[in-house]
């Protein structure tokens, strides 16, 4: 049988009265109200039994640990932290009845930050909930409370300097928005749902640093958390995790934290785990391990340090992420190499030109694609828009010349090809690329995106061959070359416009996407973006126009084809021209059509879509 000391709160002693004491009957030794200068004799076998609020706790606990007291917690109406990271439950029969089934206590951390307990978190600076696990019954209520954490991410944050220091390590200089500390992760309802393997008997905190780069990234963060419908079982991408058993925080002005839901501030704050201090009855929801692992943990790969850190101490958050430069380091190297007129990239550019030339003349698109996957000229262009971006005049002028001698070269060999083959006839692999429009420069757009983004991306790399083949870069310049060894203007100038179309397009896709990607900020980009953007506006208007004249042609066949103008049905219509309209037209009959009932049809047509047109007829019989 226990021998039951009760200390309670006196605020509450009807509820004590009427509902405690009659359940510990004759195991209760001594029931004491709390006072700051509470001294009580216990025996051995005696049982310490609180209800308390968290204050009250955190008075008595010193004295507790020093005693060597055996405690049990009861849940007291403003024992809300001490109840969650201790895992008493939070019905007061349910908790009185597990205490007096309880056989043994065990020995368990306590948390000490600056000489006060932590029972459940210590958070400093913005946590914006992202962290918290919801204690909502209905989904309906956790996803208005999934709503509510997402419109505090609209708040002006700014992060600010930290230095954490870890025993026998080197002190971690970073920006943070805020960071969460706990003692364990089984039972704490901030961090349950992303620590694992953590106990309240492994000596060990856990502090998570939060330090997003941007408040696209946070934004996204947030939004996708709106639906997000399992308990995640990892910390957000922005997150750093540092698991030790002492550690302390230093700023260069105030710290301002909340330690279980109380506002504080320091200049520095000093954490430490005091292992197996206390003995305790573990609350029915308290999770403990027999042989716990006690391995630190230091993942801070995540967190900003050097120029990266100064870029974002002590400012609003930026609307996209800056990358510094150690970062895109490498990735400058690469684009620098790319943008440098080698020999490997000139051979490339006229076995490419050559191989495409070949193709269009033989109408074979496999041809035409295995040239695309050869062509070397997307390299520079991509390089080209970083320097459009970053206002880098040595990598514009290197890149540019870069595509002017591979341009050359490739015209040369076009018109030469040109010159040697016989061929003069254009054919559908020729005509369809003389008429571009607003979706080749659509098509230029996303290859210039999806370009950028590989280059940033080692792990995507593989791509680039996919995205040469959609952006479709030589074909273009050959079918110009080809036009430009025939004579013919229109060929010339409508391959030449797409190849412009696509160089255009590529350098303004790749380099807002660096832009976005952080590799500049806004304010050092805006100029090159706007140069771009008046180029691409100006040959914007002759493809909005070929645009235009598709869509005036897709209108005009599908008027007329299937269409039945006295007993003739007009099939396989085609536009070969569009000002003035110009029609090749199937005309079906049941019988050969003389020179009038053949006009009366091009009457018919006139009337139907309200213009002139020129008729190029073939007539086909119906025989039944």
């Amino acid at each position: 049988m226990k021998s039951i000391v009760l200390l309670y709160d006196e605020k509450e002693f009807k509820q004590v009265e009427e509902a405690i004491v009659p359940i510990f009957e004759e195991q209760l030794k001594l029931k004491l109200p709390f006072n700051t200068e509470l001294f009580v004799e216990l025996g051995k076998d005696d049982f310490v039994v609180t209800y308390l609020s968290d204050d009250q706790l955190k008075e008595l606990l010193p004295y507790a640990i020093e005693n060597n007291w055996r405690i049990g917690l009861l849940p007291h109406p403003k024992m809300t932290h001490a109840r969650q990271g201790l895992g008493v439950d939070a019905k007061l029969k349910a908790s009185l009845e597990h205490l007096l089934a309880a056989e043994d206590s065990m020995e368990i951390d306590v948390l000490m930050a600056n000489g006060r307990p932590v029972f459940n978190t210590l958070v400093i600076g913005e946590s914006f909930s992202v962290m918290t696990g919801s204690i909502q019954e209905t989904a309906w209520k956790k996803f208005r409370e999934r709503v509510g954490h997402f419109f505090d991410f609209f708040r002006v944050m700014k992060a600010h300097l930290y230095t954490l220091e870890v025993k026998d390590r080197k002190p971690l200089h970073t920006a943070c928005l805020g960071m969460v500390i706990v003692q364990h992760g089984q039972s704490s309802l901030l961090s349950r749902r992303v620590l694992e393997n953590s106990y309240v008997n492994d000596g060990r905190m856990h502090v998570i640093a939060l330090s997003p780069r941007s408040i696209t990234g946070l934004f996204w963060f947030g939004f996708t958390g709106l639906f997000r419908l399992q308990k995640p079982n990892q910390l957000p991408p922005f997150a750093g995790h540092i698991k030790t058993s002492a550690l302390k925080i230093l700023s260069n002005q105030p710290i301002n934290y909340t330690l279980d839901g109380t506002l504080m501030s320091s200049k520095e704050l000093e954490l430490e785990v005091l292992p197996k201090v206390i003995r305790i009855v573990p609350g029915r929801h308290l999770h403990v391990a027999e042989n716990p692992s006690s391995q630190d943990v230091f993942n801070v790969k995540i967190l900003p340090t050097g120029e990266s850190k100064d870029e974002l101490v002590d400012r609003p958050l930026p609307l996209i992420y800056h990358a510094s430069t150690e970062e895109f380091k490498e990735l400058f190297t690469v684009l620098r190499e790319n943008a440098r007129t080698s020999s490997n990239f000139l051979v490339l550019m006229v076995l490419s030109t050559f191989i495409a030339t070949l193709g269009l003349f033989g109408n074979s698109s496999p041809v035409i694609i295995g040239a695309m996957i050869l062509a070397p000229l997307m390299a520079p262009i991509i390089s080209m828009s970083m320097g459009v971006l970053r206002q880098d005049k040595n990598l514009i002028l290197g890149s540019l010349k870069a595509i002017l001698w591979g341009l050359s070269l490739a015209y040369l060999c076009a018109v030469l090809i040109t010159w040697l083959t016989p061929l003069n006839i254009p054919n559908e692999e020729i005509m369809a690329r003389v008429r571009p429009n607003l979706l080749d420069l659509g098509v230029a757009v996303g290859s210039g995106i999806a370009g950028a983004y590989a280059h940033a991306k080692e792990e995507v790399a593989k791509t680039l061959a996919g995205v040469a083949i959609a952006v479709a870069l030589v074909p273009p310049l050959a079918v110009s070359g080809i036009g430009l060894g025939w004579g013919d203007w229109a060929i010339f100038s409508g391959a030449l416009l797409l190849l412009m179309t696509n160089l255009a397009g590529m350098v303004l896709a790749a380099a807002t996407a660096f832009m976005f990607l952080g590799f500049s900020p806004f304010r050092l980009a805006r100029k090159g973006i706007l140069y771009a953007l008046v180029i691409v506006g100006c040959i914007s208007l002759p493809l909005f126009l070929g645009f235009m004249d598709m869509v005036r042609e897709k209108a005009v066949i599908s008027m007329l084809d299937g269409h039945i103008v006295e007993e003739v049905t007009l099939r396989e219509i085609s536009v070969r021209h569009v000002r003035p309209l110009r029609l090749a037209v199937k005309f079906i009959s049941e019988s050969n059509l003389d020179h009038q009932e053949i006009r009366e049809v091009k009457r018919e047509i006139e009337r139907l879509l309200g213009e002139e047109v020129e008729l190029e007829v073939t007539v086909g019989l119906k025989i039944e």
